[in-house]
């Protein structure tokens, strides 16, 4: 070897020596998006070069990055909780962070930075997202009160990861408002609503995390009152008993009033009514005309009205010479001595028909 080529390679070895000392430390590898379950284990690892004269530290912020909170520095663990470990590979530096028994609270960004001075630093970060069962929001609808032909919103809306889907059903999956028997998305809405579409609503989020959660929602409908008569024509013979019926479907529950010849009829020894609500929306109403007496036949009226309106309907009351039974020959009342036997009853009717023979002859 001569002299010059001496001189290239020693001055070669020297560039290269200071081309090595100059170099800027990189991150050279992080970890992608982790996503786990709640209790399980994670590892973040994150590879440098060149920063043997450099601290490494791993970082939890927020999603927001506004809070953090120190993890390790170089290969010491700084916080002090039992479930966070750290493991330091020289041969390819790189910093592994383990978390075990994984929380909720653990979800984040997680930054691995090489701190080369005070306002000089190399970061890369990785977010740790952790699965969470859907919870319905408190925001979300309760219950809906609305008049018929208004417009309504049910609203739902429900936290958890992955972001849940929101179904509408009805009880009984009866078909929704807006057609079909589910719906999807955050709020359900009804242009006009109608009393048909009263009930029971369900709010379901699902995420495929656990079994999901559900909201019942009630709507009430208001509307004005509907009357049906299941018998508008009926008979009974003089001294004989009656009772008169109608049907009432309303809400809120309707005041209900019986009427003959633009009289209120109320409770005395001729009449008796009884008020009977078999739900919110559904009132039966019974006048019982007491031993019949000529002056009581005729149309009555059963009139209903709430704050959205009203409406009656007409039971016409005639004389016959059979007592109709019910409530003429009820069998079975008990008396002191035990129950009255059916043929009572008979011999009424034939004593009835027998008087009115005589009447004719």
């Amino acid at each position: 070897m001569n002299f010059l080529q001496f001189f290239f390679i020693f001055f070669t070895l020297i560039a290269l020596n200071l081309c090595n000392a100059q170099r800027t430390p990189s991150i050279s590898y992080i970890s992608q998006e982790q996503i786990k379950d709640i209790g399980g284990t994670v590892e973040l690892d994150c590879s440098v070069q060149y920063a043997r004269e450099y601290t490494v530290v791993w970082i939890k912020t927020g999603r927001n990055k506004a809070d953090y909170v120190f993890l390790s520095t170089g290969s010491s663990l700084v916080i002090k909780d039992s479930r966070f470990a750290l493991r330091f590979d020289g041969a390819s530096s790189t910093y592994t962070l383990q978390i075990k028994d994984i929380q909720e609270t653990d979800a984040g960004i997680y930054q691995c930075e090489v701190v080369l001075s005070v306002n000089n630093k190399i970061t890369a970060e990785v977010e740790l997202s952790v699965r969470r069962p859907p919870i319905i929001s408190d925001n979300s609808t309760q219950s809906v009160v609305a008049s018929e032909g208004q417009p309504i919103v049910m609203e739902c809306y429900a936290s958890g990861y992955p972001t849940p889907t929101i179904i509408w059903r009805r009880e009984n999956n009866a078909l929704l408002p807006t057609g079909g028997s589910t719906y999807n998305g955050n709020i359900l809405k009804v242009n006009a609503v109608r009393k048909e579409d009263r009930g029971t609503y369900y709010c379901v989020a699902d995420n495929g995390v656990s079994r999901g959660d559900r909201r019942n929602i009630n709507l009430e409908v208001e509307f004005a009152p509907v009357i049906t008569v299941p018998r508008p024509r009926l008979g009974q013979a003089l001294q004989y008993d009656m009772d008169l019926e109608c049907h009432i479907e309303a809400y809120p529950p309707p005041a209900i009033i019986w009427v003959k010849d633009d009289i209120i009829i109320s409770n005395n020894q001729h009449y008796s009514i009884s008020i009977f609500a078999t739900a919110d929306e559904f009132t039966d109403s019974t006048l019982r005309v007491i031993t019949i007496e000529k002056r009581q036949y005729g149309d009555y009226r059963c009139k209903a009205v709430n704050k959205l309106g009203q409406d009656e309907a007409k039971v016409h009351l005639f004389e016959t010479v059979i007592p109709t039974c019910p409530p003429a020959c009820s069998v079975g009342q008990y008396t002191s001595h035990g129950y009255v036997s059916q043929h009572i009853s008979t011999f009424l009717v034939l004593l009835a028909l027998i008087i009115y023979a005589i009447r004719r002859a």
